[in-house]
């Protein structure tokens, strides 16, 4: 089956996958929307046509759809002859841009961790591989694709939605000559939120390059910036309180981004210069004011600013004075007024983000000037327009307010962008167009930028207003010149119900995308985004060359006041808009899956809110606002023709005239399609399934005759083949079988020869006469080797004998492999066998061949005690409470007058033994004065304890037996610290029983164990022979 199949073809496959183009819906309905899409995400099919507008869902998984094959398959290919991808959006775009030698832009957009970023990396990865090469272009395509890692690092932060968000906007211009190849590039960015470089919210980060900077870079050039390799030491990176991030990796990023800077060709010089910028951005946030007599502001200490003057090049004296002190401006005369503390923290402020936005603009203005086409001669573009997407928070503030102001302008171009590409291809084929009803956002546009009218200029006159105009002042002259407005509401305008959702300082606007909620505060102040006029002079001064540039490029000279934020960029967005008309639109639209970034998992509430937002629903009404397919005419009947008698096998007239006989043979009705000049247009998806339904019956019917006929050709031809051949078969099998043997002979007649020089050559070194023979041998012996390897450490007897050529190589190995074994013996070790094993040492140290019975104790495992705490009496425990026991076991002891046996517990402590007869301690023995233990070589379980008694009156030598010798003994040597005190001794043992009186342990072997009481006063313990292994 093949393996790609193209639109029409996927058809067949609708209920298991989905419909791979919405326009082929059969209900344009919300639910069944995303019902497609939750459908075809299942199968990990995350690329979806509207028309050629392409969706995306990200799936927080790779992927393996972006290899080199993947994209040799795209290239070339008609847009809809393979299933729906983002190679087949850029492959078609670029060679209509050929064909037509036109300007076309991408517009990527979608909401913070959609994907955004990571489509336009695939799409310059594409044109990376798909375009010509030369050397020059290959440079030029290195420099466009490196210029991602910088500008993410410079203008990408964790978000609470995304690690790697872009805080930016960006359109990059790809630059091609007249034969395809990728010739230069050129990038525009649009407000930067540079109040992230001052605070960040709970959860989030400061730009990226500040952690790659403290965390990557070398302690030599932490040293030169005066840095330490510890985040939480600067105020700019501590507020949002995640400075580490699992799934960043800051030290591998600054080495690319390091690599980056050099491929884009950054000199050492200017690379010095930006990094000193960064550091000295870090150091002005630490800098911190007290408050002095009458409120001013004071330096609280020297030490940081003096780090931002060294990396800045200005005076340190002069840097002081103008972040505490502010020049007015008199007729003849310069006044110093003292600043509060409160302004002194803005003043730092504002010359961090200005210091931090006028490097980034520097930083794409040196990108464009190292990807800078030179050529003067006509060039086409592809555009791609990554930009914020929608963006709806719990608090929005004036950031949000510009990026959804953007969005608004954008779907605005979009809807009017799609509509007259529709209307034109109506018009070009001669069908009557229908009029779409559509939500025309014309009424927020203006809302937000109407001259005189609209919040921008509002907020304008606001900032420029003499006297004290606050954010909340703002908030009052909205609502008195929009309190009409249907699409704007605050708390004050507000009915019962919705007052109960807003603040009294904040106001709501009804985007085409839903309500937002905005918070006044800090709008004034971010939309002045002032910067004190004699600070700008001095950093003209700065002996860093960039931050001079940068401030010098400033028109200072220019008395009036500078053009507020939004100004700003309500001017560049119209500039871009004029730009995108005049180029062919394409559009790729991000959807998040969810919002935990969790792979598999579908938020249709998510989902649904993100394709209303994004007007999708929008764009698929357009797209099927009268017909929902229309394809050429060549290209319908090549497909259908089979369904009509009249077309098939050859049509032999007009294309058109060939799709009338076959719609009217298939019994469409008139309402159903319309004829264009060059197209068939249909007006619903179920006149099409019904059409491809026919065509995949119709397939296996002409299939079936097709084989009939093929297999009666294709058996009379080999039929006359087969009776020709034999003739010449019989005459040639025999001498080609004596070739064949003759060659096998003289063949096997050289190996055996040289079998045969080898074997007589073997002792010798290495010649062309044994070479072959001496590597057979190696390799026949390293593979009967390697099925008769060793399977235990203990195996030392079953490795094979090695040839005299590999003995060196067998040993090495044997002792690799040995090793190899007992490394994994030793790593499968728990601690409790390894405790096991460890005081087994000990023991076979002590008995090991020198005591009968050691070889029938190896596999018996110790155990903690033998006697648990509530076998001993409690009396005997509270005595010993002191002393921690260690370890209790149950003996026999035989008494020093008489040898009678009598049961004991036998106590090991920290310091003494006890020997404990119920609830009475019998006898205490201190290690201290244990001098000795002695046992016999046999199989008996008798121990004698020798105890140091110098005095008279106190006890002998402590006789007792015990059936856990071994493990009793092992304990009390680890404990007491006594492994060179056990004497092991054959036929008797002398005991002291008391002071100057001795007595005596015989020692001998029966066929039954006793230990009795000779006539010689003697104790007398027969032990039964060890049983030979």
């Amino acid at each position: 089956m093949q393996g790609q199949l193209d639109m029409e073809g996927a058809l067949t496959a609708r209920d298991r996958v989905g419909i791979q183009d919405f326009v082929l819906l059969e209900e344009t309905t919300e639910v069944a929307f995303i019902s497609n899409l939750k459908k075809r995400y299942s199968k990990d099919l995350i690329y979806t046509y509207i028309g050629t507008l392409l969706v995306s869902v990200n799936p927080y998984k790779e992927l393996d759809i972006y290899n080199k094959k993947q994209m040799d398959t795209y290239m070339g290919v008609n847009f809809f002859e393979l299933p729906p991808h983002i190679y087949a959006l850029a492959d078609n775009a670029y060679h209509t841009m050929l064909t037509e030698f036109n300007n076309h832009f991408i517009l990527i957009s979608g909401e913070s961790g959609a994907g955004k970023t990571e489509a336009s990396k695939k799409i310059l990865q594409f044109y990376a591989v798909s375009c010509p090469s030369t050397t020059l272009m290959s440079t030029v395509r290195d420099k466009m694709l490196m210029s991602n890692p910088v500008l993410e690092a410079f203008g990408n932060a964790k978000t609470l939605k995304n690690n790697n968000s872009s805080r930016f906007g960006k359109y990059m211009d790809i630059q091609f000559d007249s034969q395809g190849d990728a010739v230069g590039g050129h990038i525009l960015n649009y407000l930067l939120e540079k109040s992230r470089v001052v605070h960040q919210n709970h959860g989030e980060r400061n730009f990226h390059i500040f952690y790659q900077l403290v965390e990557g870079a070398s302690d030599n050039l932490l040293q030169q910036l005066g840095l330490e390799r510890d985040c939480q030491h600067y105020n700019y990176l501590t507020q949002g309180e995640c400075a580490t991030v699992p799934s960043i990796n800051d030290k591998n990023d600054w080495k690319s981004v390091k690599n980056a800077l050099q491929v884009i060709e950054f000199d050492e010089i200017n690379t010095k210069y930006l990094f000193e910028v960064v550091a000295s951005v870090l150091h002005l946030g630490n800098v911190q004011f007290d408050t002095g007599n009458k409120d001013q502001a004071l330096l609280n200490d020297n030490t940081e600013l003096q780090w931002v003057s060294k990396l800045l090049g200005v005076d340190a004296q002069s840097l002081q004075e103008e972040l505490t002190f502010r020049k007015i401006e008199a007729k003849w005369e310069q006044v110093l007024s003292p600043f509060t503390t409160d302004h002194a923290i803005y003043a730092r402020d504002a010359l961090a983000k200005a210091i931090y936005g006028q490097t980034f603009t520097w930083l794409v203005h040196r990108i464009n000037e190292s990807t800078e086409n030179k050529d003067a001669s006509q060039k086409t573009v592809i555009g791609l327009l990554d930009i914020y997407g929608f963006e709806v928070f719990y608090v929005n503030s004036f950031e949000q307010f510009c990026i959804n102001y953007c969005n608004e302008k954008l779907q605005q171009l979009f809807i009017q962008l799609t509509l007259k590409a529709e209307q034109e291809e109506y018009e070009a084929e001669g069908i009557e167009w229908e009029t779409v009803q559509f939500f025309n956002n014309k009424i927020i546009c203006d809302l937000v930028e109407e001259k005189h009218r609209g919040i921008i200029s509002l907020l304008d006159e606001e900032c420029l207003r003499p006297g004290d105009a606050t954010d909340l002042t703002f908030l009052e002259r909205l609502e008195e010149k929009m309190g009409n407005h249907p699409h704007f509401v605050t708390h004050r305008l507000a009915d019962i119900n919705t007052r109960r959702t807003l603040e009294r300082g904040d106001f709501r606007l009804l985007h085409y995308a839903g309500e937002v909620t905005y918070c006044v505060v800090g709008f004034l102040d971010k939309n002045n985004d002032l910067l004190y006029r004699n600070i700008k002079d001095l950093m003209c001064q700065s002996k860093n060359a960039i931050v001079s540039e940068c401030f010098s490029n400033m028109d200072r000279g220019n008395k009036r006041r500078p053009e507020t934020v939004a100004t700003q960029f309500k001017s560049s967005l119209l500039k871009l808009t004029e730009m995108l008309v005049a180029k062919q639109a394409w559009y790729i639209r991000c959807l998040k899956s969810n919002e935990s970034k969790q792979p598999g998992q579908f938020d249709e509430a998510l989902i649904r809110h993100q394709v209303k937002y994004l007007g999708l629903m929008e764009h698929l009404r357009v797209r099927r606002a009268g017909f929902a397919y229309r394809r050429k005419y060549e290209d319908f009947l090549k497909r259908y023709k089979p369904l009509c008698p009249a077309t098939w096998p050859h049509w032999r007239g007009f294309p058109s005239d060939g799709v009338e006989v076959l719609v009217q043979h298939l019994g469409y009705l008139p309402d159903e399609y319309k004829m264009g000049r060059t197209k068939i247009f249909i007006r619903h998806p179920r006149t099409l399934y019904a059409t491809e339904d026919a065509y995949e019956r119709c397939k296996h019917e002409l299939a079936t005759r097709l084989q009939a006929k093929y297999k009666g050709y294709k058996a009379k031809g080999e039929f006359r083949k087969q009776k020709e051949a034999a003739t010449k078969i019989e005459s040639c099998w025999r001498g080609t079988q004596a070739r064949k043997e003759r060659e096998k002979r003289e063949w096997a007649i050289k190996v055996i020869k040289k079998f045969i020089n080898g074997y007589l050559n073997r002792g010798e070194a290495k010649t062309t006469d044994n070479s072959e023979y001496l590597a057979f041998v190696r390799q026949g012996y390293l593979n009967r080797l390697r099925g008769n390897l060793p399977k235990t450490v203990l195996d030392k007897t079953t490795w094979l004998t090695p040839p005299s050529v590999v003995k060196e190589t067998s040993e090495i190995l044997r002792k690799l492999h040995y090793r190899l074994m007992v490394r994994k013996y030793v790593r499968g070790l728990t601690p409790q066998r390894k405790a096991q094993l460890q005081m087994k040492l000990v023991t076979s140290t002590i008995f090991k061949g020198n005591k009968d019975s050691y070889p029938q104790s190896v596999p018996q495992p110790f155990l903690d005690t033998r006697i648990s705490d509530q076998e001993i009496n409690p009396k005997v425990l509270q005595m010993i409470r002191n002393e921690r026991i260690k370890y209790s076991v149950p003996v026999i002891k035989y008494d020093r007058n008489g040898f009678k046996p009598r049961p004991r517990q036998l106590i090991l402590t920290q310091t003494a033994a006890y020997l404990i007869e119920e609830s009475k301690v019998k006898q205490r023995l201190p290690y201290t004065s244990l001098k000795g233990i002695s046992v016999s070589n046999l199989t008996d379980g008798i121990i004698v304890l020798h105890n140091s008694s110098e005095n008279p009156k106190q006890k002998g030598d402590l006789v007792i037996q015990c059936d856990h010798l071994y493990e009793f003994l092992t304990k009390l040597c680890i404990i007491a610290n006594k492994q060179n005190a056990v004497q092991i001794v054959q036929g008797s043992i002398k005991i002291e029983i008391q002071a100057g009186k001795e007595s005596a342990v015989n020692f001998s072997t029966g066929q039954e164990p006793m230990v009795y009481k000779a006539k010689n006063g003697h104790l007398t313990v027969v032990a039964t022979r060890a049983r030979v292994r």
